[in-house]
């Protein structure tokens, strides 16, 4: 099955502040703010919500189409996707301008001051769905470029292409009506609990408003694990246990890659789920949003860990 994945492409620019904000920072001074911090270095990682959800797919044997867009500074993210073996067709260079990018310090009382620039992702990807196969393919349609955001959801409307919608932290940029139109027959609506919250005072839509729209909402709760609702009622999905927290950074995006990786196999929401969860229980145990590790064997092993054994399509997972 073909997967198309929409959303950004960033550099993560992570830097330590060896001091605490807030001796810095003079309350009565806040209108005249002009500060400093002296960092211990920068560290720089591949992130963007659709380079992260592509990441974990690859991770699961998986080849998506990445549709976003890069910069003149690409080449060394274009390299780390080759050696993912992730096609970059979907990918639009901008060559006036960087690719997007997030500067985050963070202090010893973990504050952060975070800067982004969002770069090439001010354009759109504009990739032209020639020749597809429909009932062959599968979308997620994740923060991004705005006008790619409405352009993909409508394109996958009128094919009649399947696709989950994950507005996320672009909900604020739209009013309600685009919202409800994006959401309007996507397979499901994924959301955490602030960001449903957001979506509803947007729409001025109640949960049953939202089951309308979609017949699936699916909400991730943190370490409290994920809920799906339908019109038949909720389901709690217990989040998976990793060996240690180290950075919920990527957690929710490795959770998307598994559950998409759970519909390729066929396997009912809620076992598709428990399979987000437990990639996401990987992605929390190392800084950064693509710096897990896994091989099927490990995904499947945590799984039954924490959800019993696995379903028999998970054989298909294991080759």
């Amino acid at each position: 099955m073909r997967i198309f994945v929409s959303g950004s492409l960033a550099y993560d620019r992570i830097m330590d502040f060896p001091g605490r904000f807030a001796d810095h920072i003079l309350p009565e001074k806040i209108h005249i703010l002009n500060v400093c911090f002296m960092v211990n270095g920068l560290t720089e990682r591949f992130g963007g919500t659709a380079g992260n959800i592509a990441y974990n797919l690859a991770l699961l044997g998986e080849k998506p189409l990445i549709l976003a867009t890069g910069g003149k500074d690409f080449d060394p993210y274009r390299e780390w996707l080759d050696s993912l073996g992730l096609p970059q067709d979907g990918i639009r260079l901008i060559p006036e301008e960087f690719t997007a990018g997030a500067y985050i310090t963070t202090d010893l009382a973990d504050n952060q001051i975070t800067g982004f620039n969002p770069g090439a992702m001010k354009l759109p990807s504009r990739y032209r769905f020639d020749g597809l196969s429909p009932r062959e393919s599968l979308a997620i349609v994740a923060p991004g470029n705005l006008e790619d955001m409405l352009a993909y959801t409508r394109s996958y409307q009128d094919l009649g292409l399947p696709y989950l919608f994950d507005p996320g932290q672009s909900i604020p940029a739209w009013d309600g009506a685009g919202l409800e139109e994006m959401a309007r027959g996507a397979l499901a609506l994924i959301v955490n609990d602030y960001e449903q919250e957001l979506f509803r005072q947007k729409t001025g839509l109640d949960e049953m408003g939202l089951l309308r729209l979609t017949p699936m909402v699916i909400t991730t709760r943190g370490e409290e694990g994920s809920e799906l609702l339908t019109v038949m009622g909720r389901e709690r999905i217990p989040a998976a246990r990793p060996r240690q927290v180290v950075d919920p950074t990527g957690a929710g995006d490795a959770f998307r890659a598994g559950l998409l990786k759970g519909l390729v196999l066929r396997l009912p929401w809620a076992t598709a789920a428990c399979l987000g969860a437990t990639l996401a229980s990987f992605a929390v145990e190392q800084q950064g949003t693509q710096e897990h590790r896994l091989s099927p064997t490990d995904l499947w092993e945590r799984y039954a860990q924490n959800f019993g054994p696995p379903p028999g399509a998970a054989g298909d997972l294991r080759e």
